[in-house]
């Protein structure tokens, strides 16, 4: 008796997940429409700013990068886009830290934390070498 108890709660068990799964993912699956990206998590926000950050230091539009970070509704862009290099300066994140402080340079907010992490152009090599 036990074995038939247990082989037909596992076959219910079974039935109603595929059920489920097919009910959320198929028929009712969760649609965001117009949805903005200041209703995004602090987190996702950041990630975002590093984004725009990795393409100011691909294309060096400065305005394109600002106009990019207005739908974030910060009250002060160029407050946040140095409070956000600092602390990844101070939690040590170096993959996104010199994207920032170009970022950063680019809008006037390089700080003396900020200088060691400055992308500096190649020094031109010497003649006779």
């Amino acid at each position: 008796m036990t074995k038939r108890y247990v082989g037909s709660l596992l076959i219910g068990v079974l039935i109603g997940l595929t059920i489920g799964v097919f009910l959320g993912w198929e028929q009712f699956p969760v649609e965001y429409k117009n949805s903005t990206i200041s209703a995004l998590s602090s987190q996702h926000q950041e990630e975002y700013t590093v984004m725009i950050a990795e393409g100011y230091q691909y294309d060096r539009d400065i305005n394109a990068a600002l106009a990019r970070l207005q739908p974030l509704n910060q009250e002060n862009v160029f407050d946040y886009i140095q409070n956000l290099t600092e602390r990844y300066i101070a939690q040590s994140n170096v993959p996104f830290i010199p994207v920032m402080v170009a970022l950063a340079e680019a809008v006037g907010r390089l700080t003396p934390v900020m200088e060691i992490y400055r992308s500096t152009p190649n020094a031109a090599p010497l003649s006779g070498q």
